[in-house]
């Protein structure tokens, strides 16, 4: 009875984690859309004006707007100059936010956007079974940092500290691990086939 407990509590716990993690990027981030298009009202309003009344012209253009200006700062940020300033505000002003580097590392992962080695799928053996995992870091002696996230929510989990023995690299994308474990580990043959040998 006190296993299955601490099970619920972990799993109940784990979950809620998992969900706020995703949860609160898109509430913000829809937020500040809407902030955004508020304050680009009154710059589109004139040209609001001349449209149909039957047109939602002003949010229209207050959208296209907020949009065109996230383009020309995504468009900005692919320059040199643009990609040294973002890495400055990252180091002073995001990297204090609190997961905001679990959350920017997994983006970047999803969208194959990141060159790191950080986050390499792998099945790790706990005890007498394989779980999936992610190769964190590696240390000097050989052993390995990884995380072994939760299942359904790959947010949250464990870290272990294994000798390599025991951590089996796996020669697929990290978006189909990410799958597999949100999947409630459907898929988890394919991972074990794709087991780096030796």
């Amino acid at each position: 009875m006190a296993r299955t407990m601490k099970y619920a509590r972990e799993f109940v716990t784990s979950t809620l984690i998992g969900g706020l993690l995703i949860v609160v990027p898109v509430y913000l981030a829809v937020l500040l859309l809407l902030k955004g298009m508020k304050s680009a009202a009154t710059v589109v309003r004139p040209f609001a004006a001349v449209l149909p009344d039957w047109i939602p012209a002003e949010n229209l253009c207050s959208l296209l707007l907020v949009l065109i200006i996230c383009f020309i700062v995504g468009v900005a940020v692919r320059t040199r100059s643009g990609r040294v300033v973002r890495e400055r505000l990252e180091v002073t002003l995001f990297g204090r936010l609190p997961g905001y580097g679990l959350i920017k590392s997994l983006t970047q992962r999803l969208t194959g956007d990141s060159e790191e080695s950080a986050w390499t799928p792998a099945l790790v053996e706990l005890e007498d079974a394989l779980v999936p995992a992610f190769i964190i870091e590696t240390f000097d002696d050989g052993r390995l940092t990884v995380f072994v996230p939760s299942v359904p929510t790959p947010l949250a989990g464990a870290v272990y500290v294994l000798p390599h023995e025991r951590v089996h690299i796996l020669d697929i994308p990290f978006s189909q691990a990410i799958r597999s474990i949100s999947r409630w580990g459907s898929g988890t043959s394919d991972l074990v086939a794709a087991m780096r040998k030796g």
